[in-house]
């Protein structure tokens, strides 16, 4: 019998390991992580969404969670520690997100899972193409 889980052992893929305590990992949180900080002092109001996004990448980017929002380290196996911590570290960033969002947009993206469905879903509704015809008519509307 032992024989048998011996071969069984041996087949199995060990897991990649990770380390939450190397701070150059997307998976580390420093102890004063929460999901009450302000990453960045702009807050998404819709029509701020260009400079707002791109303040808020650098945010992630300094943070190692970047990787998160941009969909580049995919969602281990449930089950595992790595599974484990990608859920802690993408529910941090959803917290994160929520926190520079003006409250009257909460509701659509409120039903986001993971990051990256929540930036897809505010890029969506708030990037615009036409910046420069806002700003037109907003020249002329003062005028």
């Amino acid at each position: 019998m032992s024989d048998k889980n011996d071969v069984e052992n041996q087949n199995e893929k060990p897991s990649p390991k990770i380390n939450i305590n190397d701070p150059q990992s997307p998976y580390y949180l420093c102890s004063s992580d929460n999901p009450g900080n302000i990453i960045n002092p702009i807050t998404l109001t819709g029509d701020n969404y260009a400079n707002w996004s791109q303040v808020v990448t650098n945010a992630l980017r300094s943070n190692n969670k970047l990787v998160f929002v941009n969909g580049s380290l995919a969602k281990p196996k449930e089950d595992t520690p790595e599974g484990h911590a990608w859920d802690k570290c993408n529910s941090m960033v959803i917290a994160w997100l929520y926190n520079i969002i003006d409250k009257s947009l909460h509701g659509s993206v409120a039903y986001a899972e993971t990051t990256i469905e929540l930036w897809s879903d505010l890029k969506e509704c708030y990037s615009q193409g036409n910046e420069i015809r806002i700003h037109q008519l907003k020249q002329e509307i003062t005028c």
